[in-house]
């Protein structure tokens, strides 16, 4: 039941039939003043038809933002969530789940200068976004008020909400009015679609599925090398050229998506409990990972970098389940940051049919002796009969168990 005590309400709005839905039945149901914020997150999508929606639905002028936060999402959320080597259940560089902290922290701004007591979302009832945005907005102010309507309305099918589409006279794109082949959501990030001819786990996605890449088997047959420079933990160069964090990852989608590299089709654990199945395309994080992970090879200890690799699961379910504001990921983000301190230095990459091969790394602070891992005679900085007292000293445990069960057979 609507909470009519809530008089301004900022919306997370794209723009798309069921924000627009959404922003009207706020109007009716709660009677609310609706403020929209809309984020361009690098979605390839032009937002600025965002504002004339908005002002059509009778959203006054000086209560829609739109905001260019392309940036901001990849050198605050991005680059850092890169540092861990962050990769859900094995595959998933999770795209997704890395924008919504950052929508959630416009809103919450936008409802304090604006005065509002409440914000909403478009989130559905069984999906991952709708905890993601709610954690956020509770982890930066514990007492808004939340709507999210997919929990709260009576709409039992879609047909029913182009029903009040019409009768509210939105605008519904002739695609929207029969049922969408899949959902999709994208970021400079990555694509995810899910849904509708993607629901058969067991059936391959159709090529029209794919909008970011192109199939590897069409990539050029000629291999495409260049370099990426790192500055504690961060790329910052690609061929020489200093690029910002947005600018630097939309040149690596490129690369990426001529190349064919980055697709996934995933059936993922959610963690409101189900399985879910979906076709995600990142190519410029594909590179990314493969490019950090070759200076971390050079420039972290053994010991910092198993560490960094136990960890790192603990760190993506906290980003894929909505703890991004959570004491524990910044304890996390903190240990990470401080491992990346001496990763700097060039990463030579390779790109060919789909694959992301590290053909050479070097830097100012890599810790690889040639002389220590040398074949060749005369090198005395490391003495082969030392290793007879190191495993004799790591055996001794399991000749011990060898003799103990020789004598109780």
């Amino acid at each position: 039941m609507a909470d009519k005590s809530v008089k301004k309400v900022v919306l997370a709005y794209s723009g798309g039939l069921d924000t627009s839905i959404i922003l009207k039945w706020l109007q009716t149901e709660y009677g609310a003043e609706v403020i929209t914020f809309t984020a361009d997150l690098g979605q390839g999508e032009e937002i600025e038809p965002a504002r004339a929606k908005a002002l059509a639905a009778g959203v006054k002028p000086e209560n829609i933002f739109i905001e260019d936060v392309r940036e901001e999402f990849v050198r605050d959320y991005v680059f850092p969530m890169f540092r861990a080597n962050t990769v859900y259940e094995g595959q998933y560089l999770l795209g997704t789940s890395i924008a919504r902290p950052l929508i959630a922290k416009k809103q919450i701004e936008i409802a304090r200068k604006m005065g509002a007591d409440a914000v909403s979302h478009g989130a559905t009832g069984k999906g991952n976004d709708q905890v993601r945005f709610e954690l956020g907005y509770y982890g930066l102010e514990p007492d808004i008020t939340v709507i999210a309507p997919w929990r709260e309305w009576d709409f039992k099918s879609r047909e029913a909400l182009l029903e009040f589409a019409e009768k509210h006279q939105i605008q519904i794109t002739k695609d929207k009015r029969g049922e969408a082949p899949f959902s999709v959501d994208a970021n400079l990030l990555h694509s995810s679609s899910e849904g509708k001819v993607l629901e058969d786990p067991a059936v391959e996605a159709p090529e029209f599925v794919h909008m970011r890449t192109i199939a590897p088997e069409d990539a050029p047959d000629k291999p495409h090398v260049f370099t990426i420079d790192f500055d504690k933990g961060d790329p910052v160069a690609i061929d020489g050229v200093a690029m910002s964090p947005a600018t630097l990852l939309t040149k690596l989608n490129e690369l990426g998506r001529d190349n064919g590299i980055g697709r996934l089709d995933l059936v993922e654990n959610r963690f409101v409990g189900m399985k879910s199945r979906g076709v995600y395309e990142t190519p410029g994080g594909t590179i990314l990972l493969a490019a950090h992970r070759g200076i971390e090879s050079i420039t972290l200890d053994r010991g910092a970098m198993h560490l960094k690799d136990e960890l790192m699961p603990k760190y993506a379910s906290l980003v894929y389940n909505g703890f991004w504001f959570s004491p524990e990921r910044e304890m996390l983000q903190a240990a990470i940051d401080y491992s990346q301190t001496k990763v700097s230095g060039q990463v030579r990459v390779k790109l060919y049919k789909g694959n992301v091969s590290i053909i050479g790394r070097t830097s100012p602070y890599s810790l690889y002796d040639q002389d220590l891992v040398t074949f060749e005679e005369g090198k005395v900085a490391y003495d082969h009969r030392d290793a007879g007292g190191f495993i004799k000293l790591n055996a001794l445990r399991l000749r011990v168990l060898a003799k103990r069960d020789q004598r109780t057979k």
